[in-house]
């Protein structure tokens, strides 16, 4: 009876179909219907039981059977609760189910693609394919540090700064085209291969220029230093929008991890972003903030909360340049950096330029080409900047083949760019009265000025005199001074004159450095004492007749060379600010205005 019961009881589970059927395949129709007790317990096991649990006691065998079809039972009753707990959810949320399945259907079907963006998506592919030349100025830019003329040592010191096991921050000043940008990549290239510097041979070298760079106080964007995208006001990736979960961004900082970030015109950068910056450099991490964030939100991913955890590294060296003077650039931001000074290239240094240039173009040129196109600019990247421009000017007029640039294809070219010289040459040998050259800077870029004056006598004794209205306050006190030092040395009331002074061109002129230059100039005219055409004065001049220091030294000096003079009167007390690489000019440190008056007379 027992085992009666047990086998209705599979078939009201299972249904007489399936038991027909498992009898038939497991041929056991001769066991089901024998009237032996352990031949249908038997059958029932091979039923029900699998072949590792078979027991051969009938006892217990019917006990193992009635445990697993209770098991049966208990299963079947849960997935029935369960059936029935899913149908009327469906019934529920049949349409939004419906209409998340059609949603997903037409998006298999479609995706995002239209005829509109696969045109769009072939059209670039068709660009990808069309690929000009390689470009003229990466042929002629320099590929090893000793194509970068006149900058041997801003490249030792960059090298010594950056080669070592604790390499340093550095900052670069300069005039523009010499060589910053390349001496710093090329120098990083080197430094890598060296074993005792924390640089590997993957170490990046990120550059970008800080005129692009400006602070958004809605902290919206930063590409410098990285941002966090806020699924409502700036969206985000969608299945973290729909979550509301902001997601950070990382900056040029943290690309630049383990390398250099190079900032181009760094003293152009927003006062906010380098203050910034200067916190990243202390703690060598960016950190992220939202006010989206949860910590404890289990669907945040694990990158977004370490990154808004821990931050994101940003363990780099920075080296930037400017063309801007130290006193210009943030002083927290110099004091973290070391500073290295790019000399302004001489005349010699950009016929070197150019000829190094035509020597990667594979081309020839006149002797006097180089030398033409160094009166042009003092910029090494404008003079080959040049040469490209004459290069293609001949490659259009004559072809491609056995390429040689005369004189005249040189003036033609120039000519059409509409090109003056930078510098014409000023100087001469001969001497005239009441004029005189002074020296002058811009940024890193000398220049001679040419100061001069008349002098009228005045029978009243109630001579003026007449300076430039756009010289400058302090040019102005200059010839006040002057004319204080004037009346002490030729001990005469310079009332009795009406004196003009003119700095041919105009401008305004920053500074007291022209003083001992007007001085000469106003002597000359009051004395009618001429004076050399082949000399330049720069220094402050005192009431005493003392010449003071200035600054700028290195740039005049190489401002003196571009115009022809032959000697430069500098002060004293500037002696040690002569560079010693500088060649065809005399340098003579003088310290009271009786030395210049023996000098230019």
């Amino acid at each position: 009876m027992q085992i009666d019961a047990i086998i209705e009881l599979v078939k009201k589970i299972w249904g007489e179909e399936f038991i027909e059927k498992t009898v038939e395949e497991k041929d056991l129709s001769k066991e089901i219907e024998s009237d032996s007790i352990e031949d249908k317990i038997y059958a029932l096991q091979k039923m029900i039981l699998d072949e590792d649990n078979y027991i051969d006691d009938p006892i217990d065998a019917l006990n193992r059977i009635e445990k697993e079809i209770a098991l049966l039972v208990a299963r079947t009753h849960i997935e029935n609760k369960i059936e029935e707990d899913v149908e009327r959810y469906l019934e529920e949320k049949q349409e939004k189910f419906i209409d998340e399945i059609r949603l997903n259907i037409i998006k298999k079907q479609r995706g995002g693609e239209n005829s509109k963006t696969i045109k769009k998506l072939e059209e670039l592919q068709k660009l990808e394919k069309v690929k000009l030349s390689k470009s003229i100025m990466e042929i002629m830019r320099p590929a090893r540090l000793n194509e970068i003329i006149g900058q041997d040592i801003a490249v030792k010191c960059i090298l010594s700064k950056l080669a070592s096991p604790y390499p340093q921050h550095i900052l670069l000043y300069g005039p523009p085209g010499v060589g910053k940008t390349t001496a710093a990549r090329l120098a990083l290239d080197i430094t890598k291969k060296i074993k005792y510097t924390p640089f590997r041979k993957n170490s990046p070298f990120i550059e970008v220029d800080g005129t692009t760079l400006r602070w958004d106080p809605r902290e919206i964007m930063n590409p410098l230093l990285g941002s966090v995208h806020d699924p409502i006001y700036m969206g985000a990736k969608r299945d973290l929008a729909e979550g509301g979960i902001p997601e950070p961004k990382t900056g040029l900082v943290t690309d630049a991890h383990g390398g250099v970030l190079f900032i181009d015109e760094i003293g152009e950068l927003d006062i906010m972003l380098q203050n910034k910056l200067l916190k990243v450099l202390e703690d060598k991490r960016v950190n992220f903030s939202s006010s989206y964030y949860d910590p404890d939100d289990e669907n945040v991913p694990a990158y977004i909360k370490k990154l808004f955890n821990e931050g994101a590294p940003a363990d780099f060296i920075l080296i930037g340049a400017t063309t801007r003077s130290p006193e210009e650039i943030n002083p927290a931001l110099r004091s973290r950096c070391m500073e290295v000074y790019f000399q302004p290239l001489s005349k010699k240094d950009i016929i070197q330029i150019v000829k190094n240039a035509a020597e990667k173009l594979k081309i020839t040129m006149d002797e006097n080409v180089p030398e033409i196109i160094s009166q042009y600019t003092m910029e090494g990247r404008k003079a080959v900047n040049i040469l490209a421009d004459i290069y293609g000017y001949v490659v259009y007029n004559r072809g491609n083949d056995n390429i040689n640039i005369t004189e005249k294809d040189a003036f033609n070219a120039l000519a059409l760019s509409r090109l003056i010289p930078h510098c014409i040459k000023k100087a001469f040998n001969k001497k005239e009265t009441g004029s005189i050259f002074g020296l002058g800077v811009n940024g890193f870029i000398g220049s001679t000025l040419e100061i001069e004056a008349v002098a009228f006598r005045n029978k009243n004794n109630d001579g003026k005199i007449r300076f430039n209205d756009t010289a400058g306050s302090m040019a102005k006190d200059s010839v006040f001074n002057a004319s204080s030092v004037i009346r002490k040395i030729i001990d005469e009331d310079i009332s009795a004159y009406d004196i003009h002074v003119n700095i041919v061109g105009g401008g305004n002129v920053d500074g007291p450095s022209a003083g001992a230059a007007i001085t000469v100039a106003m002597l000359s005219a009051v004395t009618g004492k001429p004076v050399r055409q082949d000399v330049a004065v720069t220094g402050e001049i005192s009431l005493t007749g003392n010449i003071k220091p200035v600054g700028g030294i290195i740039e005049k000096i190489h401002g003196a060379i571009q115009a022809g003079i032959k000697t430069v009167l500098i002060p004293e007390k500037n002696k040690k600010d002569i560079p010693s690489c500088v060649e065809g000019i005399e340098i003579i440190p003088v310290s009271h205005i009786n030395e210049v008056l023996e000098l230019v007379f």
